[in-house]
């Protein structure tokens, strides 16, 4: 009898919030940020691009007052979400969370603390004027104290065709940045996944992106309306390597590879 691969018996969704999603570091990371600013922890969470929602449920999880809307124009894996992750939450829970099958563009939901858009998902908007749109989306639906935080990468690294590889338990983890267009700065990427039967999906997700720069980020945020717009920076220690914990800066560092968030608040 043939023996069956492993890349044909896993859950491609499960393998990516093992290898790319970290739903406590996040919400750590919009808590103290919003405390920081306000003095209060924020309630009310809009996760754009959520995909299998693992940050919306997450929120709900960590207090009982705490309110989610996840948005994602992709209806199939909403429908992962629903079945494998929201149905694990109880049903005052559920009560607390809002799955959205619509365009982070147009959206109309209700106003949230915070608009939270992770993983380098808006990369996916080309155009100055679309992201403009988008940026404009998120300031609507803000409520008067809110922030909207997302995150970034750059440095030398972002630019070259490259593969790296980060071994998990059961499986290896494949970035694969496969094509850059300088004159654009249009990045398609992949991210595959490799098993110890020598099977492999080297294209579970493929992402079309554009690589935008801090400073472009900063002045379209300002231009759709938010007050400020910061870029927050991951500390060192002592040897250089980096703690989890982001502050508010105006330089960074020179790197050939970093991942920042910029927070942008509604009102000064």
């Amino acid at each position: 009898m043939k023996k069956i691969k492993l890349a044909s018996l896993v859950d491609i969704n499960k393998l990516y919030e093992q290898s790319v999603q970290s739903a406590d570091a996040e919400i750590d990371f919009i808590n103290r940020t919003y405390k920081s600013i306000f003095g209060r922890l924020p309630k009310v969470l809009r996760e754009d691009f959520s995909g299998t929602s693992m940050l919306s449920v997450g929120w709900v999880n960590f207090s009982r007052g705490n309110y989610a809307i996840g948005v994602d124009i992709d209806k199939d894996v909403l429908s992962w979400a629903r079945h494998h992750n929201v149905a694990t939450l109880t049903e005052m829970q559920k009560d607390r969370i809002e799955l959205l099958h619509d365009d982070v563009i147009q959206v109309n939901s209700r106003c949230a603390d915070v608009i939270g858009a992770f993983n380098f998902s808006y990369w996916v908007f080309k155009q100055r004027a679309t992201l403009l749109t988008y940026f404009k989306n998120c300031y609507q639906h803000l409520n008067q104290d809110g922030i909207f935080i997302l995150d970034a990468f750059g440095g030398s690294d972002a630019y070259v065709e490259q593969k790296e590889r980060t071994k998990h338990k059961k499986f290896t983890y494949v970035w694969h940045q496969a094509k850059f267009k300088p004159v654009t700065n249009e990045l398609l990427c992949h991210i595959g996944f490799e098993f110890p039967d020598g099977s492999s999906i080297p294209k579970a997700f493929t992402y079309d992106w554009r690589l935008w720069t801090l400073p472009e980020l900063v002045e379209l945020l300002l231009e759709a309306g938010f007050k400020t717009a910061e870029v927050y920076w991951e500390k060192e220690d002592k040897n250089g390597q980096g703690t989890g914990y982001y502050k508010a800066v105006s330089s960074g560092t020179n790197d050939t590879a970093w991942v920042v968030y910029l927070v942008a608040r509604k009102n000064s």
